[in-house]
């Protein structure tokens, strides 16, 4: 069994007294001494903002590649290790799945083996939902706004527009010309290959039967 202890500051907070890395290591110290544990290294996080997932940072990286079954991890407090519930929820199952103990000072100890695992994932787990409904909403208006602004939502640009460099959806006027041509065409009772082949010999635009299909359904659909 080997311990480690794990200690983060984002650069602009390393001078605050209530979260320095000497403060975290001398907790770490502290409560290992108490429990009889023998902190054999300490990875250090410097400069790392919390919002960072401890996966993607340097030093929680290399702790979570180094941790073996039956390891023991010391952090003074969950958010020095974890960036949201989310974060600490998945890291916590991971290894409590592996059989590695992660004792949080702030919490009282074990929180992956002892009596107030249970409690701690209950709390972590509707927290964590309550931030997934977070992040949903966000996306939500996110995108709501950015219809209501013309923008792009990401996938294909539909045909007859083009994406501006503001990321605005603007028509495109070959393409535009195209639909009308399309749209008469077809009006007048040509075949969807006819139809691509007048817009090719018109509009110099290689299309599809199949994309002729699509662009007069979805006008079909908007109409």
């Amino acid at each position: 069994m080997k311990v480690y202890g794990y200690t983060r500051v984002s650069t602009e907070r390393q001078a605050d007294e209530g979260e320095s890395l000497d403060v975290q290591q001398r907790q770490i110290s502290g409560y290992a001494m108490m429990k009889g544990l023998e902190i054999g290294r300490v990875f250090v996080e410097r400069g790392v903002s919390g919002s960072t997932c401890l996966t993607d940072r340097p030093q929680g990286a290399a702790l979570l590649a180094a941790l073996e079954p039956g390891d023991v991890v010391v952090t003074a407090k969950l958010d020095r290790m974890f960036r949201s519930a989310l974060d600490a929820l998945d890291v916590l199952q991971h290894l409590k799945t592996r059989g590695i103990s992660l004792h949080m000072v702030d919490l009282g100890g074990d929180v992956t083996g002892n009596g107030i695992s249970k409690l701690v994932f209950t709390i972590l787990s509707a927290v964590a939902e309550a931030e997934r409904d977070r992040i949903r909403e966000r996306v939500r208006d996110v995108k709501r706004d950015q219809k209501e602004r013309n923008r792009f939502l990401g996938g294909t640009v539909p045909f007859g527009m083009k994406l501006a460099e503001d990321g605005a959806l603007v028509p495109d006027a070959q393409a535009q010309a195209a639909i009308v041509t399309m749209r008469e065409a077809r009006a007048a009772g040509s075949s969807l290959r006819h139809c691509a082949e007048l817009v090719q010999e018109r509009h110099g635009l290689d299309v599809s039967h199949m994309t002729v299909k699509r662009v007069l359904e979805a006008e079909k659909t908007a109409a």
